[in-house]
C-alpha cells in the first residue's frame, strides 16, 4: 500500500475505534447454540458432591441433577453430555455394567428425557468408568487394550443408551472400527434418528486428570497410559486420517480432544471435511483456568469468553465447556 505523504492511507485502526464499528466487523460469534454442558451423576439421592480438582463442578444424584438441567433449559444450552461415577462395586475386569440397561446412566437418560425432552442429551460410549483398570476396553493378560473384543462391548453400552432415549451417543474410546459397529447396530435396533458424535481425533493429553477424579477412574489407572490407542500429541495427518473413516463408518459429527493446544486440528478437520465439528475444552483447561483466576493471575470471564471465540475461529460448530452455564449467563446479561 502506498502511503499518502507521510500518514498511512489504510488505518486499520478506524473500524476498532468505536463498539458500534467493532461490532460491525466481528466475524465470528459465540452463542448459546455453539455450547453443550458435560455433568457427572451418582446414585443416591438428594446428593451433590464437589470434584476437588475443578472447582466450581459437582457430581449430582439424579434428581439433583434433573434441577440442574432446568437452569440449561432455561438459559437456552440447547445439550448436555452425562458422565457417570460408578461405585466400585460395580467394576470389573470388562465393565459389564456400561451395558445394564437399568444402569446409572440409562435412568439418567430417562429421567431427563421425561423432563426435559426438549434438551439434547449425549452420553460418552467408553468403557472407562466401569473397568477395574481404569482403560476403555477389555485388556488381555499383559494389560493390552483388545479392540475387536472392547467393540462388541460398546455395541450394547450404545444400544442401552439408546433404549433409554439418548439423543445422542458419542464414542470416546479410540478403537479402530467402532463407529461403524455402532451405527450398524443402532440401526439394526431400528434406532436409526440416534446420532453419532465421534471423538475422532482424540489425543493421549496430559490434561485429563481432573476428569478422571471425577468419573473415579484415577485411581484405577494407577500409572497406566492410554498411548496406545489415543492419538500422540505430537501428529497431524494422523487426525485428518482418523476422523475421515469415522465420517465413512458414519459418524455424524466428530470431535477434537483437547480443545485449546489443538486448534490447528479443528481447523485443518474443518477445512478438510466441512463436517459438523465439535471440540472439548477439557477438564484441565477449565482447572487452569479457574487456578488462575483464583490467585488473581487473570480475569476470568473476558479470557473465557476470548477461549471459547477461539474455538469458533477456528471452525468448531460447538463446544463442549464446563463453563456453558456460566457463558450462557454472561451472553443473555449482554443482550
Amino acid at each position: 500500500m502506498q502511503p499518502y505523504g507521510s500518514f498511512p492511507r489504510r488505518r486499520m485502526r478506524r473500524l476498532r475505534r468505536d463498539e458500534f464499528s467493532r461490532r460491525l466487523r466481528r466475524e465470528h460469534r459465540l452463542s448459546t447454540d455453539d455450547l453443550i454442558y458435560p455433568l457427572f451423576v451418582i446414585e443416591g439421592r438428594n446428593r451433590i458432591e464437589p470434584v476437588a480438582s475443578m472447582p466450581g463442578v459437582r457430581r449430582y444424584t439424579i434428581d439433583r441433577l434433573l434441577k440442574h438441567a432446568e437452569q440449561c433449559v432455561k438459559l437456552g444450552v440447547p445439550a448436555i453430555a452425562v458422565f457417570p461415577l460408578i461405585g466400585r462395586e460395580l467394576k470389573t475386569a470388562d465393565g459389564r455394567e456400561a451395558s445394564n440397561p437399568k444402569g446409572l446412566v440409562p435412568r439418567t437418560v430417562a429421567a431427563l428425557k421425561k423432563r426435559f425432552p426438549e434438551l439434547g442429551i449425549i452420553t460418552d460410549v467408553a468403557l472407562d468408568p466401569y473397568t477395574t483398570h481404569g482403560q476403555d476396553g477389555v485388556i488381555d493378560r499383559s494389560g493390552h487394550v483388545l479392540n475387536d473384543e472392547t467393540i462388541l462391548l460398546l455395541e450394547k453400552q450404545a444400544l442401552v443408551c439408546a433404549q433409554a432415549g439418548v439423543d445422542v451417543v458419542a464414542p470416546s474410546d479410540m478403537m479402530d472400527g467402532r463407529v461403524g459397529a455402532i451405527r450398524a447396530a443402532l440401526d439394526r435396533g431400528k434406532f436409526i434418528h440416534t446420532r453419532i458424535l465421534a471423538y475422532s481425533a482424540k489425543y493421549a493429553s496430559g490434561f485429563y486428570g481432573p476428569f478422571r477424579d471425577a468419573v473415579g477412574s484415577a485411581k484405577s489407572l494407577g500409572r497406566g497410559t492410554k498411548h496406545a490407542y489415543q492419538m500422540d500429541y505430537a501428529n497431524s495427518d494422523e487426525a485428518l486420517w482418523e476422523v475421515a473413516l469415522d465420517l465413512e463408518e458414519g459418524a455424524d459429527m466428530v470431535m477434537i480432544k483437547p480443545g485449546l493446544p489443538y486448534l490447528d486440528i479443528v481447523r485443518r478437520v474443518k477445512d478438510e471435511f466441512r463436517a459438523p465439528t465439535y471440540v472439548y475444552q477439557v477438564s484441565g483447561e477449565y482447572a487452569m483456568l479457574k487456578a488462575a483466576t483464583a490467585r488473581g493471575w487473570l480475569d476470568e470471564r473476558p479470557c473465557v469468553m476470548e477461549i471459547l471465540t477461539a474455538f469458533k475461529r477456528a471452525g468448531a460448530d460447538g463446544i463442549l465447556t464446563y463453563y456453558a452455564l456460566d457463558v450462557a449467563g454472561w451472553l443473555k446479561a449482554d443482550d
